[in-house]
């Protein structure tokens, strides 16, 4: 199958290329350092220089680089069965384990149907209630902070993401489980290291960051020890929480030890990747509303008109506009996935370039969300973008910061109704000012964060 619609498909006639452009060997050195440090830029650098098909040859890797809506689309979705799970991602199952971010076909097909009912519209609409509450809670807890100096932000929404998450998917409350954000950095630490180096390290070996990954891979196992136990012997009511569907999952293993396995493997992953996104999510909202006052003034008004005094339901959403516009605008700069890697399973065609078995081939959304021909002044930021009623023609896939096609992401609407709900609380309030001579650097780990976490001076609105 190939794309035919693409910017460069091959002319009538005309075989297929054999590799895109790319930088010469020569440059492997910067490439590799990159890589290992700033990796957004290695991507923009790549597509800025070398335009929408690129080869990158990092180390012993190639990597087939593809920045158009139309690869997306072709790669993610028309031709997904032939894209696996790429470049990184088994390396990361040393740490992740077999969960839905890491694994395949039929088993991912059956992790996703235990799964997906949980993240159903009508299901999250009940949960409105629930990250109202916990998002109440931090945000008084931030009120006890105004004009004590600067606050941690990222660390904030970390314990209330996690808190949503507990709630909402476990129906559990996982303040009673002391250091999990902790452990869940050092397993992200560790997954990250893993893809990085390919897996080509051993675990045996006595490193720093190993030893915190193996206490912290320890710790989260026990944690879904105790909530597994822990709800065995309390049912819930109608049984439709992740953990209830999981247990009642694994009941068909024959061997209990890999049901068991495969379990705890699904928690930490959803866990992981639940709080992570969305809590890196609203410090970029939180960081850009910072530096710019109109915005935030906008924010404050509609929080006060919609909400009034009261906590936020399910219904506001659809009158918290400007809230939601400036959520997408957010996502659009610093997306939560920043980049899909995919294996070939096949040899293929993308673009009149010859794809190889085996080959390695990426979508940066960070950098589709950039690109001058889909977006004006593209590293500004305006959540005018996303008005309602603004007329546009952008394709489909210039968007995607949850991923698209059939692994498209499975907490979207829980994260974007959580990022709403918390913004508008938070603006209704206060005021979140950037620390001055503190620079905020994007970190592309799993998810792309603030590093070292988002500090802010907290004052009253």
């Amino acid at each position: 199958m190939t794309v035919t619609n693409a910017p460069t498909a091959r002319a009538a006639g005309r075989g297929p290329r054999k590799a895109p452009p790319g930088p010469p060997r020569t440059r492997t050195v910067k490439l590799l350092r990159q890589l290992m440090g700033d990796r957004l830029a290695l991507m923009q650098e790549a597509a800025d220089e070398y335009g929408d098909e690129v080869r990158l040859a990092v180390g012993p890797k190639t990597l087939y680089f593809f920045n158009h809506p139309d690869y997306a689309k072709y790669v993610l979705t028309d031709n997904s069965e032939n894209y696996h799970k790429g470049i990184g991602l088994h390396q990361a199952k040393r740490a992740l384990g077999d969960g839905l971010l890491t694994s395949e076909g039929d088993q991912w097909r059956k992790q996703r149907r235990v799964i997906q009912p949980v993240f159903q519209a009508k299901r999250i609409a009940r949960q409105a209630d629930v990250v109202a509450d916990e998002a109440a809670t931090m945000v008084a807890r931030l009120r006890t902070k105004a004009g004590t100096g600067p606050v941690n932000i990222t660390g904030e929404m970390t314990s209330l993401t996690l808190g949503v998450l507990g709630r909402t998917l476990l129906d559990e409350d996982l303040g009673g489980h002391g250091g999990i954000g902790h452990a869940f950095e050092a397993v992200q630490d560790q997954a990250m290291f893993e893809m990085l180096s390919l897996g080509a390290v051993p675990t045996w070996l006595p490193l720093p960051r190993q030893l915190r990954f193996r206490k912290a891979r320890a710790h989260l196992e026990e944690v879904v020890r105790e909530l597994t136990v822990a709800r065995e012997r309390r049912p819930t009511v109608d049984g439709e929480d992740v953990l209830s569907r999981l247990i009642e999952s694994v009941r068909e293993e024959r061997d209990p030890r890999v049901g068991e396995q495969r379990m705890r493997d699904e928690l930490i992953t959803l866990l992981l990747a639940g709080h992570e996104t969305t809590a890196s999510t609203l410090s970029w909202a939180f960081h850009l509303v910072g530096g710019d006052p109109e915005v935030r003034e906008r924010l404050h008004e509609e929080a006060v008109r919609v909400l009034g005094d009261r906590l936020p339901v399910y219904e506001d959403l659809n009158q918290l506009t400007y809230t939601s516009m400036v959520v997408e605008e957010s996502i659009r700069l610093y997306p939560p996935v920043w980049m899909l890697s995919r294996i070939a399973q096949g040899p293929d065609e993308i673009g009149g370039y010859r794809i190889p078995s085996g080959a390695d081939v990426v979508i940066c959304p960070y950098t589709m969300h950039r690109h001058p021909e889909f977006w004006d002044a593209p590293e500004k930021f305006d959540p005018e973008r996303f008005r309602p009623d603004r007329p546009t023609d952008r394709p489909r896939y210039a968007y995607i910061p949850f991923g698209a096609g059939p692994r498209f992401c499975v907490g979207n609407n829980l994260g974007m109704m959580e990022a709403a709900f918390v913004l508008a609380m938070v603006m209704r309030e206060l005021r979140l000012e950037p620390v001055p001579d503190r620079p905020v650097v994007p970190e592309a780990m799993l998810s792309l964060r603030v590093r070292g976490g988002l500090h802010m001076n907290v004052e009253r609105a």
